[in-house]
């Protein structure tokens, strides 16, 4: 079976396509089923969604290294994966992250200093779902992708797929990582997105590491062909390419809006620093390896495409520099602002309505809290 938009499935002995619009050297090259022409504000718009979502990753691991989080999760090299795929979005429609997507939350609104909170440990991802369609991060692997396709499952009952509307049509957006996909939550995903023919984009980030695996152990075939598998499309795109990214994801998303099913796409890129801030990939990677992906750095040749087209100077480049600067000031005041939380706060996170049971528990748990300070003044009298 041959899809209009993404071809038939390739043989087994055929090496894997990646998609690709813009070269490592900055080279502007085309693509028969995923081209498409971009504005110079589009291109600029890209640089500096890149520039500063680094700054935000660099910014916040050193927030970590300082003992001001507990824990950061790095992008480091994922920056065209996620602004390529969080720009192709449209405003209906819905992300479930995993504990990385920051550049993808950085697309949809959320405010990077909301994330702090999460892994400073004093919010449990404060921003509000329904305002930004973008869930609260998924620390369980995987699990987001059963979230998702359960949401597009609900979406299609809303009616809101395949009327033509622009406005109304909604894909849905479940991100997860190449460790993921061994994972049985997304399979059991797969098996029901395509069962339903759920309007869902399972994007993969494949950075070639589940934490201390590399891809090599995780799967025998490229991760995009397992779509066919189950039924849908796949397809694997330079994940270091914000042109492409953009470009593929879109067309995923609009297959989606339009009541065409399910589509998987499988982002090929590097983590180019360690799986959290408590990961040492030195013991299990080849500095090698690194340098020879460092070529390949997503920001670096859109920059060079800008310059040589005569696109951007000095000066803009100036200009997004003083606002990463900005930017990691104000995540630094910002972090050390953030307010702790109150022991009690908890009982009030659990039920829109409270039962009375729980409110025995808080009174409860209330007057134990006072009771030393109820100790404190016998003391001090």
């Amino acid at each position: 079976m041959t899809d209009p938009v993404f071809g038939p499935a390739p043989a087994a002995a055929d090496d894997p396509e990646l998609v690709q619009l813009l070269t490592p050297e900055g080279e502007r090259v085309h693509h028969a089923e995923f081209d498409l022409d971009f504005s110079a504000d589009q291109l600029r718009g890209f640089y500096r969604d890149m520039t500063l979502v680094r700054r935000l990753d660099i910014e916040a691991t050193a927030l970590q290294r300082h003992g001001e989080l507990g824990l950061w999760a790095q992008l480091l090299g994922q920056e065209a994966a996620q602004i390529g795929a969080g720009r192709a979005l449209a405003p209906q429609d819905f992300v479930f992250p995993t504990y990385r997507e920051h550049g993808v939350a950085w697309c949809r609104g959320v405010d990077p200093v909301r994330l702090l909170s999460l892994f400073r440990g004093v919010g449990h991802g404060d921003w509000d779902p329904n305002e930004h369609n973008f869930a609260l991060y998924t620390i369980v692997i995987g699990a987001q992708t059963l979230h998702a396709t359960g949401y597009a499952m609900g979406v299609q009952r809303d009616g809101a797929v395949g009327t033509g509307d622009p406005t109304r049509d909604t894909a849905v957006v479940a991100h997860f990582g190449d460790g993921a996909s061994s994972q049985g939550d997304v399979n059991e995903a797969f098996v029901f997105a395509a069962s339903y023919n759920a309007p869902v984009v399972f994007f993969c980030q494949n950075n070639q590491w589940a934490i201390s695996e590399p891809f090599e152990r995780q799967s025998r075939i490229p991760l995009y062909r397992r779509a066919h598998g189950f039924g849908f499309p796949g397809v694997r795109v330079d994940g270091n390419d914000v042109l492409a990214t953009y470009a593929v994801t879109q067309a995923a998303l609009q297959r989606a809006r339009d009541g065409q099913g399910p589509t998987f796409v499988e982002a090929y890129t590097y983590r180019m620093g360690a799986h959290t801030t408590t990961d040492d990939p030195t013991r299990y990677r080849l500095s090698e390896d690194v340098e020879h992906w460092k070529l390949k750095d997503p920001i670096a040749r859109v920059e060079v495409y800008l310059r040589r087209n005569g696109l951007v100077d000095d000066e803009f480049l100036a200009e997004v520099a003083n606002e990463a600067d900005e930017l990691g000031e104000r995540m630094r005041r910002e972090c050390h602002e953030l307010p702790d939380p109150t022991p009690t706060g908890i009982f009030d996170l659990v039920y829109a309505e409270k039962p009375a049971e729980l409110a025995a528990q808080q009174a409860s748990y209330e007057a134990y809290l006072a009771s030393f300070s109820d100790e404190a003044e016998e003391v001090s009298a």
